[in-house]
């Protein structure tokens, strides 16, 4: 079934503010590639803010799920899927599609605390914590939102750390440090 026209807008700008950025990324470009008329975007959304808000709300949903499946996937246990994060994540920073967290991007371009896409950038986070949580709990951690808050910090500078200096091993790297605290977990 063909997309609609708002979704191959919010697609399409997604895309392109993945691999160029927010304040890049122009309106008539994204008209462009989506192959619709200026007018169509604005029946859609009232402003480029509105969009950016949409894509960001897209690509949370896409990441978060299929990173999620991903991890699920990997492992057996509570304890093992804790450990698998950082397989994932070391797939996709090498993957052809990677440039970056969209979110760290976007809170970067968009630094004003107010912005509702700063607030958006950081609900993302907050939701990626939560799920690491979620994965301590289910493993018996004695802390686990203290576990969650390391692990995620180690996850986030592998992020940067591949990004910034072109570390395609940051997430293994990561790994590593986060194996000697994921060796003190209860066995299951």
């Amino acid at each position: 079934m063909p997309a609609s026209k708002r979704e191959q807008l919010v697609d399409t700008a997604m895309r392109l503010f993945c691999s160029d950025g927010f304040q890049r990324v122009g309106i008539d470009r994204i008209v462009a590639e989506a192959g619709v008329a200026k007018m169509t975007l604005y029946n859609h959304f009232k402003s480029k803010d509105e969009l950016v808000l949409a894509a960001l709300r897209r690509r949370d949903e896409l990441f978060r799920n299929n990173f999620s499946r991903q991890v699920e996937a990997a492992a057996d246990t509570a304890a093992g899927r804790l450990a698998a994060l950082f397989d994932v994540l070391h797939a996709w920073i090498n993957s052809d599609d990677f440039n970056g967290c969209m979110f760290c991007n976007a809170a970067a371009e968009y630094r004003d605390a107010s912005s509702p896409i700063r607030a958006l950038a950081a609900e993302h986070k907050r939701l990626m914590l939560a799920y690491i949580r979620l994965l301590a709990e289910q493993a018996g951690a004695e802390h686990p939102e203290g576990l969650a808050e390391h692990l995620n910090l180690l996850l986030e500078g592998a992020i940067s750390q591949a990004l910034t200096a072109g570390d395609l091993d940051a997430a293994q790297a990561a790994a590593r440090a986060a194996r000697v605290v994921l060796d003190t977990l209860p066995k299951q």
